[in-house]
Parts: C-alpha cells; structure tokens; sequence
C-alpha cells in the first residue's frame, strides 16, 4: 500500500470514526429525552400518602384549578416557570394537598384536614398541563386532579390526554381525574351589533372578539332571535339529560368509571341565575352521576358549611404574579401569607407603603391590595427633588400603572404619571387639596387577537338587552391583554416633561411651586371594568432612576434595573433561545 492509498484509508477511518460517535451521541441524546417522556409522562415515582393522623383542621380548605398550562405562557395558559413558583411558594408557606376522598370524608363524616389544605386541579383535558405539572406533583409530593371534556376522548386532537395515558397517570398516585362535562358548546348567541347567530359548538366559535352574549349549553333553554324557548319543559330536559348520558357513557366506555368530581361550565349560574326548570334538570343529573361539584369560581376558600355539590375554587390567570396569587388567597382564606421579594438587593432599595413587590431579573412587579393602591418608594431619592425616570410599563392593559416624582409622603403631594386602561394622565396633588390633571390622552390602540380572549359573559339576559348590541363598550380591552409603554419623565424646577414610546406628551410643562420636595416611588392599583378582580400587578421593566444635579449639572444614578454586562449578554441569549424554541414549538 502507497503512501497515498494510506493516507486515503485512514482519512475514510477518521471520518467513520466520527460517523460512529456522531451517533451514538445522538443515541444517547435520543434515549435521555426517551427516558425524560417516561418519567414525566407515564410517571415512575409514586405518590406517599400523607400521615393523616396528624391533620387537626376542622374549618376548610383552598382549591385552586388551573385552566392549562405551556411551556412560554400565553394570554390564556400559565407559563410553566410560573406555576412552578407558585406551588413552590405554597408548599413553603405549608399548604398540602389532599384528595377527592379527603374532601369527601370532611364534609360526610367530619374528618379533620391538613392546616393549610389545598384541593389542587388542572382543567381540560391538555397534554402540556400533565407533561409540565408531573414534575412538580413529584418534587412536592403533591396530589391533583385532572379534568377532561368527554368529547374529547379518542378523538384526532393531540393536544388533549386520552384515556390509557389517564389511567396511567392515575396509577402513579399523583393524579386522581375528574370531568368539565361531555363537550363545550354555546347556546342563544348574539354578536355585538345584537344580531342572533344561534348556537355554536367551540370550534365555532373561534372569533370570540365579536360575541357579545351568550350562554353555555346546559344552562338554558333554547331560544329564538326574540329570546323566546324554541322547547317546552320535556325537550329542554330530555336535551340536558342526553348530555349528561352520552357522558357517562363515554367515561364508562373509555375508563370503565365516571370520575366523582364535576366542574361544570359556566360557574356560578347553578343555584344562581339560571332558569328554575334548567337547574333542576342538571341537579338531578350532577346528584345522580357525581359524588362532588365545584359549581362556583372567583373564591378559592371552602368552609364546613359549604355544600359537596356546590364547592368553590379560583383559576388563577397568566397575568398574575405569584404575589397576586398570595393576596388573593390571603383575602379569600383569611390565611396570612408572606410575599416573596426576589432580588434581596434590589428589594432593599425600597420601602413599601402597601402592596407586595417582587423584585426580577429587570422588572418590579407590583401588586395591589385588594381594592387599595400597592405603593412603593425609593429609599433616599427625595435627596434631590430633580429626576429624570425612565421605565417600560409592562402590566396589563385594565389597569393603573404609576409613576410618581417629588412625591412628599408627609405633605401628601406629588406629580404622577398614570397609564390607566390606555390612557395616560399627568397629575399633581398639592398638599392638603385635590388632585389635579395637567395632561389626558388615549394612546394609540392595543392591538389582540380574539384566540387570545376568554369568554366570561356567559348569564341571563333580555331580548331587548341582546338586540341592542355593545357599541358603547367596544373600546374596553379584555381585562387578560397585556402591553407595553416605554414611558420617560423629567421633572427640574418647575417644569415637567414626558414622553410616551418615544414621542412627547408634555414639554416644559408648568407644576406648581408648592411642589418642590420628595423622591420618586410607584403606584399599581386596578380598573373597575375587571369585576372579576380587585387586584393588579403593576409591571415595571427596565427601571432607571437618576438625580439631576443643580451645581454642574451631572446625574447621580439611583436605581438601575437593565440588565448590563455579561448578565445583560446572557439574559439576550436566553431570551434569544427561549423565542427560538416557542417558534419550533408553533411551527412544526
């Protein structure tokens, strides 16, 4: 063999060698996410049973239900980091949960409850909901349990669990399975010009922007465009009945049981507004097919006097911070919570006034009180009464961000800057006397999709209120869509400047001379049109704070959120790879 021939064979060995490793690694690669779908889908770890002689609570519990939940987070499904907080910090404030049989045994033969009892559920049946909530039921040693629409069994649709993966999941101890019913369909429905547009199955209803009222399917009876019953008495039941029959038939079929717990869509009408002839058509049938319903949402605290078929819980939304969460459990349960804070060393920056704040990456979340303002401060900015601030405003839309400058706690005066349901005002308050709007303007539109819009209009209504439609309400947002507003303010002197994406608003603008003290602090507090609702998280991202100095006219920095450096580099990187990976997810 020639030197040349040589050469030639072991380049094509090298390159075979490389082929080899090349492929194994990718084996090995392969097998590791093989082995990781395994241990999160089917669940290999089980659930250790709690030691129940030490429970002693005789007064309630907290259930919670989450509608879904995805890798990044959407307008409509919790992020999978979120989630993963919240029932991190729920597990270190105490909060265990407890099963379907707990809940039973409490109310039937007054068996006592863990302290802090939580009633864990995951809605509608969503793959993603499983695969990210596995983990989490494992590290915590949690139970949940996990809802379905009956419809959706066995058919073509992959983002729903079907019945063998239930089973296994049910095998594992973390999961116990319950039932929003036999399908989603809508019923007596007009669009926001008042015209009638009957009935609609959820696939139909995919231009949710448009509706204006409607009503679940077993909540009603039939009606025509002038909202009279289009079925007597018989045929409404009959109807009803047939929903429910076709669901136990399905579940009886599929897993060989009807699950025992039912959470019936549209909450909070049962026992309510509904019809007295349609309430007693799906009691009859709940009683008849279930062992618990969690008929209400909106309060996630169920005393010992509450009824098994007429329990209570809270969705808590994408938008809410882990803060939000805690004070709203803390105004349902009456259960003190401690807030998280994050950034230690950001978080010392600042006194809160009210509220809880928590401190991120290049953002404040803040949020209120139910109903009150949530309001922090700056520690010693009020050393110069000249600021220059500038922020992104990343809360939602249905609801009040603000900014404040000069603002004198003791002589209760300030100038803010207030970005409330897309319109920013300009105030002052001087001490002792009301406050006062220097600037108003609507902002431009927020743009949404209506995929990202949450139908929760659902109730009685009138023929006359159907036909005359919604135009006065057209320009309200839905209370789920967030924007953002990069916002910047200067105050010196006696003049005040702000500017919105870039573009003033106020230019020299006069403020009073009384108002010449104070530092810098910020506000959240909600928006009336989110009834649902009376608390905000106010977003504050990419803060910078600095005094202006009157003597040679330098700045001082204050507080500085951006991230800067290699922390800054990193954290574009990151979020680089984190829209890489939701594109993958939404393309193929």
């Amino acid at each position: 063999m020639n030197k040349k021939t040589r050469k030639t064979v072991l380049n094509y060995q090298r390159k075979n060698r490389r082929k080899r490793i090349k492929t194994l690694v990718q084996l090995a690669i392969l097998m590791a996410a093989v082995i990781l779908l395994v241990q999160t889908v089917f669940a290999t770890r089980h659930y250790e049973e709690p030691a129940q002689e030490t429970w002693t609570n005789h007064n309630g519990f907290i259930a919670l239900s989450y509608f879904g939940v995805d890798r990044a987070g959407t307008p409509k499904l919790v992020a999978k980091r979120q989630l993963e907080q919240q029932l991190k910090t729920l597990y270190n404030q105490g909060y265990r949960t407890i099963s379907q049989q707990d809940v039973l045994d409490f109310y039937e033969k007054g068996k006592p409850l863990p302290d802090k009892a939580l009633f864990l559920s995951f809605e509608d049946g969503r793959n993603d909901s499983a695969l990210f909530a596995q983990p989490l039921l494992e590290k915590y040693n949690f139970k949940a349990t996990f809802l379905s629409y009956a419809n959706k069994m066995g058919n073509s649709d992959g983002k729903f669990v079907q019945p063998k993966e239930m089973l296994k999941m049910m095998k594992s101890g973390y999961w116990e399975l319950g039932t929003n019913g036999y399908r989603l369909s809508y019923i007596n429905i007009f669009d926001k010009d008042g015209r009638y547009l009957g009935q609609k199955t959820e696939n139909e209803m995919r231009s949710k922007g448009n509706i204006a009222y409607y009503n679940h399917y077993l909540m009603d009876f039939i009606r025509d465009e002038n909202m009279i019953p289009v079925e007597d008495r018989d045929q409404m039941d009959a109807r009803i009945t047939d929903d429910y029959q076709k669901m136990q038939s399905i579940y009886m079929d599929k897993l060989g049981f009807v699950p025992k717990v039912y959470m019936i869509m549209h909450a909070n009408t049962l026992y309510g507004s509904m019809n007295r002839l349609v309430a007693e058509a799906n009691d009859e049938n709940i009683h008849k097919l279930f062992s618990m319903h969690f008929n209400r949402d909106g309060n996630m605290y169920n005393d010992s006097k509450k009824s098994l078929y007429d329990l209570t819980r809270v969705q808590p939304e994408p938008y809410w911070f882990t803060n939000h969460l805690l004070m709203k459990l803390e105004k349902d349960a009456g259960q003190q919570m401690k807030y998280i804070q994050g950034d230690e060393k950001r978080a010392a920056q600042w006194l809160t006034i009210s509220g809880a704040a928590e401190y991120m990456e290049n953002k404040i979340a803040l949020t209120s009180p139910p109903g009150k303002e949530g309001r922090i401060v700056l520690k010693d900015s009020d050393r110069s009464p000249d600021l220059r601030l500038s922020v992104k405003l990343s809360g939602n839309v249905v609801g009040k961000q603000m900014v404040y400058v000069r603002d004198d706690e003791k002589k209760q005066s300030y100038v803010r800057v207030v970005l409330d349901n897309n319109e920013l005002r300009v105030e002052q308050k001087k001490a002792g006397q009301a406050v006062e709007i220097l600037q108003k303007r609507k902002l431009n539109t927020v743009q949404w999709r209506s995929t990202d819009l949450t139908l929760d209009k659902a109730g009685m209504y009138s023929q006359q209120v159907a036909t005359s439609g919604l135009k006065t309400s057209e320009e309200e947002y839905p209370v789920n869509i967030g924007q953002n507003r990069n916002l910047d303010v200067n105050v010196q002197g006696s003049t005040l400047d702000v500017s919105v994406d870039g573009k003033p608003l106020l230019v020299h603008q006069p403020i009073d001379g009384s108002i010449a003290s104070g530092g810098a602090a910020l506000g959240a507090e909600y928006n009336k049109q989110n009834t649902r609702d009376d608390i905000y998280d106010g977003v504050f991202e990419s803060l910078k704070i600095e005094a202006l100095k009157k003597t040679d006219g330098s700045k001082e920095l204050l507080f500085n959120s951006r991230s800067t450096g290699l922390k800054g580099i990193a954290v574009k990187i990151q979020n680089i790879m984190n829209a890489s990976i939701d594109w993958a997810i939404d393309t193929f």
